[in-house]
């Protein structure tokens, strides 16, 4: 099931786990997960990010706990396609006392991507993703995204072709070392560009407020 409460992720990912079990179901599927980190100090109810998808552990095991995932998730996000033994990054929900090492992620999946072409540069990779146009919008030159639960830097976006940079210890401890040229990620853009979009639009009394792209250049917001 989804998380029904707010929650936040950094996306630095904690641990890649497999999944040892994956079983549709009438109204959704249950999600068994080998994991070794995250089951630490999780209890029912906790929350943990799945591949960049906020789920709530429903049943705890010696190496493993399980999620029960809606339709809606399954419609949205990648998970349709799971198999066993197939890599899944980990990340447990954020904390006061935790760092924020890399963005705000609210572990709500906004679209998917695929990626079309996987570039090596001595240890360091450039990797290209298509998204859909109109998420594009969401996505800025040096600003974060978030791709299978990790907290990335853009590089370039260019149409629908979206670079990222990636160093070697993010490569080598989530699962893009895993990912093939064609295969589909989740997406979810920077939540802070959503809601400067929400500020922009009408309120409801079709009434512009006072918030304008003038207005966020003149103080330094864009």
């Amino acid at each position: 099931m989804p998380c029904y409460y707010e929650n936040m992720f950094t996306g630095i990912i904690e641990e890649i786990g497999t999944v040892k079990s994956f079983l549709k179901e009438k109204n959704g599927a249950r999600l068994e997960i080998n994991a070794n980190i995250v089951l630490q100090d999780i209890k029912l109810g906790d929350s943990i990010s799945v591949n960049g998808v906020c789920q709530t552990v429903t049943e705890i095991k010696n190496s493993s706990f399980c999620v029960m995932i809606s339709d809606e998730t399954l419609t949205v996000t990648t998970f349709n396609n799971l198999k066993n033994g197939d890599y899944l990054n980990l990340e447990r929900a954020l904390t006061l006392n935790t760092r924020l090492g890399g963005h705000i992620v609210s572990g709500h999946v906004d679209c998917r991507g695929k990626l079309v072409r996987k570039e090596q540069l001595s240890d360091f990779y450039n990797l290209y993703f298509e998204i859909p146009e109109d998420y594009t919008k969401y996505i800025v030159y040096k600003g974060s995204v978030t791709i299978n639960g990790i907290s990335l830097t853009v590089a370039q976006i260019n149409d629908k072709i979206l670079k990222i940079a990636v160093i070697p210890h993010t490569f080598e401890n989530t699962n893009l070392k895993y990912l093939n040229t064609g295969e589909v990620v989740n997406i979810e853009t920077d939540i802070l560009a959503k809601y400067v979009e929400n500020l922009l639009k009408l309120n409801d009394n079709n009434v512009k407020n006072n918030i304008s792209m003038e207005f966020l250049a003149e103080n330094g917001f864009v």
